[in-house]
């Protein structure tokens, strides 16, 4: 099936329905809600004009460069200190995806960004998953049928990943929103092997695991994700290095795997793809070379994400459409994309097998 040589519409991308596993709580909030919440906390922004700041915001982070990208986030976590304040983020968070399409989605923090104003880190994340529960019920309420779950990150720059593997697996025991562990921020020089012991007691516990790997040193990050025990990576775009492209742009995957490249594929390890942030932070030139379509094309486990939906100034139906319209994706390999995705999510498997029933 083809999208017959048309565009994909926003409103057909929007009626998609759309699975996401890498989107960013800290890195979704509406505008107006940043503005209202640092008026409440006295904190003050580059602009309380909801426009001026949607620009400033994506201007940050379009710079080909990741510190600079994730120095955008000062201003949204220093607004989501108080409880009410992450409940109302984690259900309007809730309310737009599911506004948008999306059926399915996980959702990952920090807890440890959000204990300025004293609170403790499983208060934190009792609000965040307190506020998708009334996210999921508003939208049940309004006819949209949506499920989202929260992974809770460790900063690779900090030494709390110990701690926050242990939160994982005490929250997790009582809360079924809490799904997966994360190594998440700044990557070069700050390898999984930094977060060795977290990862062992993730393993030994039996927890789900996804590790961010996006920056240089290139393929080491993501084989060494998958060495310290990624279910998932978070982005893997740079895993083209390890991939021979067809003068057409195509993958032969008899001949041009490299061995990283193969295992991933073999395994059908999942790669959390967000186009646009990769363009924002220079992994790829442009969503036209973005190598998301010829790897699907080629059977690699890719699905479609947003990572920051306020500083990319995307939503999962603009990354759908513009991806699916910049590699004429035909409709089979859109739902190919979520059904990946889906398949690859941290909820059970029954509710795995359900959800993809539908899309």
């Amino acid at each position: 099936m083809t999208l017959i040589g048309a565009a994909l519409t926003t409103a057909e991308s929007v009626a998609l329905p759309k699975v996401l596993l890498h989107d960013h709580l800290d890195g979704g909030l509406r505008p107006s809600t940043v503005i209202e919440l640092a008026d409440a906390s006295g904190w003050t922004l580059p602009s309380t004009d909801v426009d001026e700041l949607q620009a400033w915001f994506t201007r940050g982070a379009d710079t080909d460069d990741i510190l600079q990208y994730l120095a955008t986030f000062e201003h949204t976590c220093a607004v989501m200190q108080h409880a009410d304040h992450l409940e109302r983020v984690a259900a309007e968070a809730v309310a737009d995806l599911a506004a948008d399409g999306c059926v399915y989605a996980e959702v990952r923090f920090a807890p440890e960004l959000h204990q300025a104003q004293g609170l403790a880190l499983d208060e934190v994340v009792e609000a965040v998953t307190a506020g998708f529960r009334r996210g999921e019920a508003e939208a049940a309420a309004g006819g949209s049928s949506i499920v989202v779950n929260a992974i809770l990150c460790a900063m690779r720059t900090e030494g709390r990943s110990v701690e926050i593997a242990h939160l994982v697996d005490r929250m997790r025991a009582w809360d079924d929103k809490v799904v997966a562990f994360d190594l998440a921020g700044a990557e070069t020089g700050f390898p999984p092997s930094l977060h060795a012991e977290a990862l062992a007691f993730a393993r030994r516990t039996q927890q789900n695991i996804t590790i961010h790997a996006s920056e240089p040193p290139d393929l080491t990050l993501i084989s060494e994700a998958i060495e310290y025990g990624a279910h998932r990576i978070g982005h893997g775009v740079r895993l083209q290095a390890d991939i021979e492209f067809s003068p057409d742009g195509s993958i032969d995957t008899a001949t041009g795997l490299g061995p990283l490249a193969r295992h991933v594929l073999d395994r059908q390890v999942h790669l959390e793809m967000a186009p646009t942030c990769h363009v924002h932070i220079g992994a790829v030139e442009s969503i036209a070379t973005h190598p998301i379509a010829a790897m699907l094309r080629a059977g690699f486990n890719v699905g479609v994400n947003t990572d920051n939906r306020l500083m990319s100034g995307v939503m999962p139906s603009s990354e759908f459409a513009t991806v699916a319209n910049a590699h004429d994706l035909t409709a089979d390999e859109l739902r190919q994309l979520n059904v990946n995705a889906i398949r690859s999510a941290f909820c059970p498997i029954e509710q795995r097998r359900s959800i993809a029933a539908t899309l």
